[in-house]
């Protein structure tokens, strides 16, 4: 299963490029794709609809200002789709934050922290490793590696305070 990462506009790049490696980081394959829900609505129905039989298991929709990339292809697919609002020059990124939030029942779009592709990666890799052992040990192994360096830290904090 492949994790969609699709962005109304190029310039969501910069912010989605993080989710696309945090996602490879884990060994779990990519597409990724310039949709607008607003310029190419029927292309946005066209991904959503063939996703599932193109190998998607989950589609992470960036988009800034409005945001309605994740509501329409959620409206369209059954699989999982998280919202990852970006951060614009509007609202500083609250106004895409409510617009994925903000969905009406029956069309859940999970959503992460404005610019939180790390994150949306973490959350698509989780919800791929329902059905994968293989998956599963290697966010076991993510997280104790994490704790692993906060202790680190604590550790060289601690003895310079002492």
């Amino acid at each position: 299963m492949k994790v969609a990462f699709v962005m109304g506009s190029d310039s969501d790049l910069p912010v989605v490029e993080k989710g696309v490696k945090t996602v490879k980081d884990f060994g779990v394959e990519v597409e990724v794709r310039v949709i607008s829900a607003h310029r190419t609505p029927y292309a946005a129905e066209k991904f959503a609809r063939d996703a599932e039989k193109n190998g998607i298991g989950v589609i992470i929709a960036a988009a800034g200002k409005a945001a309605h990339l994740g509501g329409v292809i959620a409206a369209f697919t059954t699989l999982p789709v998280i919202g990852l609002p970006i951060k614009s020059s509007t609202m500083d990124g609250l106004d895409s934050l409510l617009s994925m939030v903000q969905m009406p029942p029956g069309i859940p779009v999970a959503t992460v922290a404005i610019d939180g592709a790390e994150n949306a990666g973490i959350l698509a890799v989780q919800m791929l490793a329902l059905s994968s052992p293989e998956l599963k040990e290697k966010l076991a192994l993510h997280k104790k590696n994490m704790a692993e360096k906060v202790a680190e830290k604590d550790a060289a904090v601690s003895a310079r305070f002492q």
